[in-house]
């Protein structure tokens, strides 16, 4: 079904932190509240992610994050951005990470059932 797919986004932030994206969103919609752009009453998920630093790309919610190295943690990495992606950990670090790796990560993907956080019925 993709073989004519053309298309692979990957993401990499370097010297990013999740949570100094999220102060900055906040800080900026306060700052718009403050001068009257905005009313409190109009702060949302959807203005919160208009702030937010990935708002500069076509696909900033992803859909799998592949941990490397073992740990166990997202380590301040696109906090809100993955609420609902699918987490794999692997012990390769980074620059051993390989094909093989990837077809893993790729192969417990599609095994997965996605809920984006709704309940199987």
């Amino acid at each position: 079904m993709t073989k004519d797919n053309s298309r692979l986004q990957i993401t990499v932030a370097v010297s990013y932190s999740g949570k100094y994206d999220a102060v900055q969103a906040c800080t900026s919609i306060a700052q718009k509240v403050k001068d009257d752009h905005i009313q409190l009453k109009d702060i949302n998920d959807n203005l919160i992610e208009q702030e937010l630093e990935t708002n500069c790309t076509e696909f900033p919610y992803p859909d799998l994050l592949i941990r490397t190295s073992g740990e166990l943690r997202v380590s301040n990495f696109l906090l809100w951005q993955l609420a609902y992606t699918e987490l794999f950990f692997v012990q390769e670090l980074w620059p051993d990470f390989g094909k093989a790796e990837f077809v893993e990560a790729l192969t417990s993907f599609q095994q997965r059932q996605r809920r984006y956080g709704g309940r199987d019925s």
